[in-house]
Formats: structure tokens, sequence, C-alpha cells
């Protein structure tokens, strides 16, 4: 992230935001069970609310820098902070109970590697689990923000396809003026190479 990015994800309005509008409009209904991966937190506003709504919260951040800082934050606590990449997650399948990434996927630099963290957030759900998030839409104040920064927007009227190729069902994406939302299953039995062998 830019500069002004990283000063303005950590101001009281984004918070502000995040609290009264982003979250409770992404999560309203929506049970993420007992162990939650976060994808992409930043800064950790985010996070910090997550935090109250699951017993075990997993934040996986790609910068060094931002890990190392939410890990001294939340050293303690019902969060575990994991540096990597979330096109290759450093977790066994099936392991959260649900999964969240808020206004993060336009970072990732290619819209391939978007559906390849699709496809690694698919593989570490547990059957049935959800996998919810929310993601900006274009405006001249957002790609102002985002000068000499990435940013590779996603079309919220193609991402449900998208989501339902890396083997999601139940999609549901919604769209505001500056946002969008979306949610969607991993289907409760997954017929995968291993389970074949199993039955």
């Amino acid at each position: 992230m830019n500069r002004f990015h990283r000063w303005y994800c950590r101001t009281g309005h984004w918070r502000h935001s995040i609290q009264r509008q982003i979250l409770p409009w992404v999560l309203c209904d929506v049970d993420l069970g007992d162990r939650v991966l976060e994808v992409g937190p930043g800064p950790g506003l985010t996070t910090d609310v997550l935090a109250r709504r699951t017993a075990d919260l997993t934040a996986l951040e790609i910068d060094g820098e931002l890990a190392a800082r939410l890990r001294d934050r939340f050293a303690g606590t019902n969060v575990t902070v994991r540096e990597g990449d979330a096109t290759a997650m450093p977790f066994a399948g099936e392991t959260f109970t649900g999964a969240v990434s808020f206004t993060m996927l336009h970072h990732i630099p290619s819209p391939q590697l978007q559906d390849r963290l699709l496809s690694e957030v698919r593989r570490v759900l547990r059957p049935g689990a959800t996998f919810a998030g929310s993601d900006s839409r274009s405006s001249q104040v957002f790609r102002l923000a985002h000068l000499a920064d990435t940013m590779v927007l996603v079309n919220p009227d193609t991402f449900a396809g998208r989501l339902e190729a890396a083997g999601f069902i139940n999609v549901e994406v919604e769209t505001r003026k500056s946002t969008f939302r979306f949610r969607s299953t991993v289907p409760a039995t997954v017929n995968t190479p291993e389970r074949l062998r199993q039955s």
C-alpha cells in the first residue's frame, strides 16, 4: 500500500466505517464458527471486531511490517497472526470454520492471482463453511487514493461466477454505490480424491 493508504487505514474515519457500516452489512446473519481466517487484515481494524465474534481468529498478512505490528498488538489474545501469501496459504486443508476478506482483493496484482486466492480459501475451509467479505467499487477518489499502489478492481457483476469456479455454492453478491459484499459456502459434502478413496 502507498503512504496515504497506510495512513487512512488507521484513521478514526475508516474505523467508524468498518465498525458501523461495512462489517455489520457483510456479517449480518452470517455464522463463521469458532475458528475463523481473516485474509489480509492490514492494520487490523477489522481484526479488532472479528476477535470479539469468534473463539479463535487467524489473521494472514503478506506485509511483514504489518504482520509484526499485529503480532505484537494481539499477543496473548485469541488472535494468531501469520505472515504469508494468501495465494499459497500455509495451512492444511479444511482447517477453518469460516473466512473473511475486507476491502483487500483489489490489492492482489492480477485477476489470476485473485482467483488463486479464492481457490486457497476454498481449500482451507471445512465443508459447510462460509466465506464472506467486501471490496470497493471504482470512483475518482478511490483511484486517487491508489496512485502508485496496486489496484486491480474486482467486477461485482462477474464475481459470483468466479467464486463458483473456485468451488463455492450459495453465492450472493450485493452492490452499493462505493462497495459490494459477497457471501458463499463450501459444499457440505466434498468428493475430494482422498474422500473417494475412503468411501
